[in-house]
């Protein structure tokens, strides 16, 4: 089946495009805004509305399928692409990635993606398309795939990779935005595998010393020990923002850094915990000299927290990099910020045999649409925890991907029941170091 057109149309995305360096350089929330001057290229205020780009191609059947252009919420920070506004790319989809994807066979779809991916750059400030514009034409390519084949977008996946797709729903991480309390007890009602994220972006949320955090972990196990079901076992993820780094700063193996993430080891237990982000070092060679610092200094010491690269682990080539070096217990597969959608299943499958474990992320700032997408992705390659997204509200987003992978999996013949609530590879026992964690 021929792709016979292609259209873009400027639309909203779920959240909003935040500048973090002005905010880790003192801007100060007011409401919902913050006060203070933009500090990153691209931005007019600290805080602006989200952004989408639908693209639609119609295919020779006259069926549309659609995927989303989208960008993180902290665009232009730690190695990313620019700010993203879709009126500036709207063209670039109709024109020049139009011109190369008409009369193509839609059922090709890694092919296709790669063609996107492989454009020469128009409009891009930088020498690739935007990550954005290379993220929504590949949802719609999945999507166009599927169509084509009758497949679903998983089993298409699957299929351009040969993966084995998970048979059962990956676990679901839920962020719980600046509502950390308010939100962490709705996902515990709701027994959400992983949670809650937190959004802990400042010294003032931390604590000057780190006590805030080390409270928020112990109010955390409190209240799943009085809130979740029976048989309930998530795995707690904290995401610091590389703040950590400012209250201890370098080295990080040493006995001060080391003595307090075991702190937060037992204020978690007995649940498992994973810090995600715990310092930005600046560049992606110094943060995974820091980080492999870090974890091997939790190693020895015997600290059975796991943590996570998030800062300057974008691309494909980043996540490679991290994993080769050791440099994390988990990598997040920062899904706008890879480009093609394709690449964040490679990114993921290349983790097999390592004993890194993937989180097929992305940001608050997606669609339903590209969140739907990777929902499938995680399925096709087995991902060890999926984001809840779009938006920070988290209900919104747990519903839109856990009810993509139970449709999903019911079309495939798998298990469409969450198995977190009981003993195996999405919830149950602690995990223990020898096997890694959950998935991978």
């Amino acid at each position: 089946m021929r792709i016979e057109s292609v259209r873009a149309v400027p639309g909203l995305s779920g959240f909003f495009f935040d500048d973090q360096r002005a905010i880790k350089q003192g801007a100060t929330r007011e409401g919902f805004d913050y006060d203070g001057q933009p500090a990153t290229a691209g931005f007019d205020r600290v805080r602006e509305a989200g952004e989408s780009l639908i693209v639609e191609l119609e295919l020779a059947d006259g069926s549309v399928v659609t995927g989303d252009c989208a960008a993180v919420q902290y665009s232009g920070a730690g190695g990313r692409d620019p700010l993203f506004r879709a009126s500036k790319y709207q063209p670039v989809v109709e024109g020049q990635v139009a011109d190369e994807l008409r009369g193509r066979d839609a059922t090709m779809f890694r092919q296709n993606a790669t063609v996107v991916e492989d454009l020469n750059p128009a409009r891009s400030d930088g020498d690739r398309l935007h990550t954005a514009v290379r993220y929504g034409v590949s949802q719609a390519l999945l999507n166009a795939a599927a169509r084509a084949t009758g497949q679903t977008p998983a089993g298409v996946v699957s299929a351009a990779y040969r993966s084995e797709m998970a048979e059962s729903p990956v676990p679901v991480f839920g962020q719980s935005g600046d509502e950390r309390r308010i939100n962490a007890e709705k996902m515990l009602i709701k027994g959400v595998p992983v949670l809650p994220h937190g959004l802990f972006n400042s010294v003032e949320k931390v604590g000057a010393d780190g006590e805030g955090l080390r409270e928020y972990v112990a109010w955390l196990r409190e209240r799943t020990d009085e809130l979740g079901p029976a048989t309930y076992s998530p795995r707690f993820h904290l995401d610091v923002y590389g703040i950590l780094g400012e209250v201890f700063g370098p080295p990080y193996d040493r006995a001060e850094v080391v003595d307090y993430f075991r702190s937060l080891g037992e204020a978690a237990g007995p649940y498992p915990l994973q810090v995600e982000g715990p310092m930005d070092a600046g560049d992606r060679a110094e943060q995974i000299r820091r980080m492999a610092q870090l974890r091997d200094g939790l190693a020895d010491a015997g600290v059975d927290v796991d943590i996570v690269a998030d800062e300057w682990c974008n691309t494909f080539d980043d996540v490679r990099a991290f994993v080769d070096a050791g440099a994390a217990d988990v990598v997040q597969i920062k899904t706008p910020d890879l480009g093609g959608i394709h690449r964040s299943a490679e990114a993921v499958l290349y983790c097999d045999g390592t004993d890194t474990r993937t989180y097929l992320g992305g940001t608050c700032n997606e669609t339903a649409t590209s969140a739907r997408a990777c929902a499938n992705v995680a399925l096709a390659t087995d991902a060890a925890q999926v984001l809840a997204k779009p938006g920070m509200g988290f209900d919104e987003g747990f519903m839109i991907v856990t009810n993509e992978m139970r449709r999903t999996l019911a079309r495939t013949g798998g298990d469409t029941t969450d198995s977190e609530h009981a003993d195996g590879p999405h919830g149950g026992t602690r995990p223990t170091a020898s096997d890694g964690g959950t998935r991978r």
